[in-house]
């Protein structure tokens, strides 16, 4: 599986040196504002285990996002299969990480719409979905800015956090390969 250009970035598999900046970016109390907690060094080496890992077995996963002129890592975007049951469940999520000096730059957009490309193209995805906590505005404004559309009949309390939870409630945003094809000029 090759990389993702895009004008400004390079999606591409997860290299040593990402380690450091993915756990100082995990370990922001701003980025992970809608995670239930920030992310110690040894969880988010044990998350690019479990994306690398994702590359292998399925063919896609969560791309490293590289400023192309730079060459500076600014966090993830890619598909993963969301990991428990719920009423939309089985199914391949779009989502994304970014540090927060890459925030305001549509470097979230960019990257996402690349990935999506990928996986209504290569990977032959017939939809895909992308959820956040309610409180989680800007990424729904991104999950509306890349095609994506929300029922409000979808949203649902996220099995893996309890009751009361604050992040508890979540939105869910689908695009399906035909929306995107007709979209981009290809239906």
């Amino acid at each position: 599986m090759g990389e993702l250009r895009t004008p400004r970035l390079l999606l591409r598999r997860w290299r040593e040196s990402d380690l450091a900046p993915f756990a100082a970016m995990n370990a922001d109390p701003a980025v992970m504002e809608h995670f239930p907690s920030v992310m110690t060094r040894a969880e988010s080496a044990g998350l690019v285990a479990r994306i690398e890992a994702a590359f292998e077995e399925h063919g896609f996963g969560l791309w490293a996002i590289e400023i192309a002129a730079t060459g500076e890592f600014a966090g993830f975007t890619g598909l993963a299969w969301a990991r428990f049951e719920a009423p939309f469940t089985p199914a391949v999520e779009i989502g994304w990480r970014l540090a927060v000096a890459a925030w305001g730059r549509g470097y979230a957009t960019e990257a996402a719409e690349a990935a999506l490309g990928y996986g209504f193209g290569e990977a032959g995805l017939e939809q895909i979905v992308s959820f956040t906590a309610t409180t989680n505005v800007r990424s729904q404004a991104v999950m509306r800015r890349i095609g994506m559309s929300h029922d409000a009949r979808d949203d649902f309390d996220h099995p893996v956090l309890p009751t009361g939870h604050r992040l508890r409630r979540h939105v869910l945003y689908r695009v399906t390969a035909e929306r995107w094809a007709a979209r981009h000029g290809g239906g």
